[in-house]
């Protein structure tokens, strides 16, 4: 399905260019010279390899999220737009135990899982980034009625989005971290079960 920005524009392959919205040409190499085709053998071999089917599988020796833990740089700029904007009702905050001064603070985003958040006044973390080992987003499963509501708030907040395959809104928080609110179900992923 083609891909939108908060305008509503196309972001499909472009004839001017020969790519795509990815900056990949029609040879299947992307603008770094990935050969495409050699990472999609090799994701095929990983998954012949490694994924099971469901009556196969294990079950998880885990129970569920219980939080997830970004770095807020000002606390109550955070809670308005995790509490108000989104709807995600703050839960608790207290002090960082592992740092003097720093907030430690919970959002509640259904089925009993929390996003947490710390702030660590005094520290120059510097500016959001994506690094090996970091955060790439984050994806909260929304009811589509409640997804809609919330595109129409982000619109009203003046906040950027981009809306993918009619049921992903991607955005950032106010310190840079890229947020996914999905309508799908839990389990699934673009109509497919992956749970």
């Amino acid at each position: 399905m083609a891909e939108t920005d908060r305008t509503g524009t196309d972001a499909t392959e472009t004839e001017t260019t020969g790519t795509d919205a990815t900056g990949t040409d029609r040879t299947g190499t992307d603008a770094t010279g990935t050969d495409l085709a050699s990472l999609e053998a090799e994701r095929r071999r990983i998954r012949d390899t490694h994924l099971r089917p469901p009556a196969e599988r294990e079950p998880s020796t885990a129970r569920g999220l219980h939080h997830t833990a970004l770095i807020s740089g000002d606390v109550e700029r955070t809670v308005r737009f995790y509490q108000d904007l989104l709807g995600f009702p703050l839960t608790e905050l207290i002090e960082n135990r592992d740092y003097p001064g720093s907030s430690h603070f919970f959002f509640d985003i259904g089925n009993h899982n929390l996003l947490a958040f710390f702030d660590f006044p005094g520290l120059d973390v510097g500016p959001y980034a994506e690094v090996l080992g970091g955060l790439h987003h984050l994806a909260i499963s929304v009811e589509p009625r409640r997804w809609e509501e919330i595109v129409r708030r982000l619109d009203g907040a003046g906040v950027e989005y981009a809306i993918h395959s009619d049921v992903s809104v991607y955005f950032r928080d106010p310190d840079g971290a890229r947020i996914e609110l999905i309508a799908d179900p839990l389990g699934e992923m673009y109509g497919n079960k992956v749970l």
